[in-house]
């Protein structure tokens, strides 16, 4: 066979090598135009099913609400042209289609700058005001009831799924039904009867008899030596340490008064800044990873040796959240740099441990400090002794800097925080501990036990993410929903957010504030489901939203 040389030469560079340099750029740029279009189909379906929505709610309300109900029952003398006058302000000649065709058309002129959502024909009120001053009080109030439940409630259940069928797991099973079956309103009416009523009395007071001490440990250690388990040596020897040492805590803060003039101090921002190091280390990457927790202990010692010169920063003229937030950014920054100093092969981890144990010591120096004000705001007249409030988000006429507002909303959220924290950390607890003992009985877990890997790093790297995706259709959702208002707690504790707006404006009949409430809702609900999907996505890599 006789080959040509011009076969054998080599084929010419061509300008077909730059398109393939530039083939993952095309295959980024293909793979967006699905994930938009996802986007936007989606969005649209959602304003469809808005739009229906408010219709339906419009209705409603229109043929179940009568404005006129309370002048039916006057005596005035001039009781018909009062109604007369009514009909003309609401415009209640006009069919209830029309006026929520013309409600609609001011809603979308608000979002041109050109219209309004209505408003309360009760008091006046543009409904954008009466949305602007519930929506943030309800953030509040539910914000930091959300953010500890989920986190508490996906610990204690995965803490649950993997001692499944312990003393631990038993207890938190017991508990959790317990929380979830509770009534909320029971639970906000004990917490206002012993945790305020009753702690207040105690501060009048803070001292304990001996027998009292000592049966407080001996059911500390009980608790302890159920939480760890183990057999019975172990079980004993748990006990006696954790009674001892709560026995020892719990006389040394009375005895020193610790109660009426709290503070962390330098040592305490120590001790729990290790605390959190160490414990955030072993959890996540193990401590034999040296670089990680020695750039975690690191950043401990910045914040320890930071302590001091920070208490000059916070006595600023103008010191606000601003402020704040901008150190909180500031430490993680530090952070960061700390772990990607220490370097190592995958100083990824060494970063990410290093933050957040930053977040960890910049949060407690900051309870420090607020801590610094609770003598002087509890012995000041508008608080008489008794810091822990039972109603509203602040005391009437009290006046202060930043840390005395701070500490102010800080004793009134306490009551109802709890109270949400608990009925929301059952479900979480159920939710994340069936969750992993789901998972933790696929076949790629077993395939990575059977190749050796660590119990820590099957838990954390294979199976924890996989347990979340369950959980990523909740959270959400309860997130938007929690918008609306606890509406119990809120009546009980007499605080004045987005359920409160709902019920009073329910009470009086007011349609224009109901419907504003309905579309903040709604319209988080819809948003939120379309997060549920791109969380899929993020979590399992199996699921595209361009699909």
């Amino acid at each position: 066979m006789v080959t040509s040389e011009k076969s054998l030469a080599p084929a010419p560079v061509t300008a077909t090598a730059a398109p393939a340099a530039q083939a993952p750029r095309r295959r980024r740029l293909s793979a967006s135009a699905p994930t938009l279009t996802f986007i936007g189909r989606r969005l649209l379906s959602s304003a469809i099913v808005l739009l229906g929505a408010t219709f339906i709610v419009y209705m409603l309300l229109a043929y179940a609400l009568d404005p006129l109900e309370d002048l039916y029952a006057s005596s005035a003398p001039n009781k018909e042209q009062l109604i007369e006058a009514r009909i003309r302000l609401l415009d209640l000649d006009t069919p209830p289609v029309i006026r929520y065709f013309k409600w609609l058309a001011g809603v979308l002129g608000y979002l041109i700058g050109r219209g309004t959502l209505g408003e309360s024909w009760v008091t006046g009120q543009q409904v954008t005001d009466l949305l602007a001053s519930a929506i943030p009080s309800t953030v509040q109030l539910v914000g930091g009831a959300t953010v500890i439940a989920v986190a508490l409630g996906i610990t204690v259940g995965i803490a649950s799924a993997l001692r499944q069928y312990t003393g631990f797991d038993y207890s938190v099973t017991f508990m959790s039904f317990v929380l979830y079956s509770l009534p909320s309103f029971w639970v906000a009416v004990l917490l206002k009867l012993w945790g305020a009523i009753g702690f207040n009395d105690f501060l009048a007071d803070p001292t304990m008899s001996t027998t009292t001490i000592v049966l407080l440990a001996i059911l500390s250690g009980l608790v302890w030596q159920v939480l760890v388990g183990g057999d019975l040596r172990r079980r004993l020897v748990t006990f006696g340490m954790s009674a001892l040492a709560s026995g020892l805590v719990l006389w040394g803060v009375l005895a020193s008064g610790w109660l009426l003039d709290p503070s962390l101090g330098m040592a305490g921002i120590a001790v729990l800044g290790i605390a959190a190091a160490v414990g955030l280390t072993a959890m996540t990457t193990g401590l034999q990873n040296r670089r990680a927790l020695f750039s975690s202990l690191t950043v401990v010692a910045i914040g320890v040796a930071l302590w001091f010169p920070l208490k000059y920063v916070f006595v600023i003229d103008g010191f606000n959240g601003l402020w704040v937030l901008g150190l909180g950014v500031v430490a993680v920054g530090v952070g960061l740099l700390v772990g990607r100093l220490y370097g190592g092969p995958d100083y990824g981890q060494s970063m990410r441990n290093a933050a957040i144990t930053a977040f960890v010591v910049a949060g407690l120096i900051y309870v420090d400090r607020v801590m610094d004000v609770w003598k002087p705001y509890t012995n000041s007249s508008y608080i008489n002794g008794r810091p822990i409030a039972t109603i509203g988000s602040q005391t009437p006429g009290l006046n202060g800097d930043y840390w005395v507002e701070t500490l102010d909303r800080f004793t009134h959220l306490i009551l109802p925080t709890i109270a949400l924290i608990l009925i929301s950390f059952a479900s979480y607890t159920r939710y994340s501990r069936a969750s992993l003992l789901e998972v933790m009985n696929q076949d790629y877990i077993r395939t990575a036990r059977a190749k050796g890997l660590p119990e820590r790093v099957v838990t954390v790297r294979h199976a924890f993410r996989n347990a979340l995706i369950p959980l990523a259709t909740i959270i959400p959702l309860d997130i938007a929903a929690l918008f609306g208002g606890a509406i119990i707690t809120e009546r009980i504790f007499s605080w004045s957010g987005m359920g409160s707006l709902f019920i009073h404006s329910l009470g009086a009949r007011d349609a224009d504030p109901i419907m504003g409430y309905f579309l903040v809702v709604g319209t988080l609900l819809v948003l939120a489901n379309i997060v549920v999907d791109f969380v899929y996505a993020a979590l399992d890599p199996r699921i595209r939203v361009n699909a």
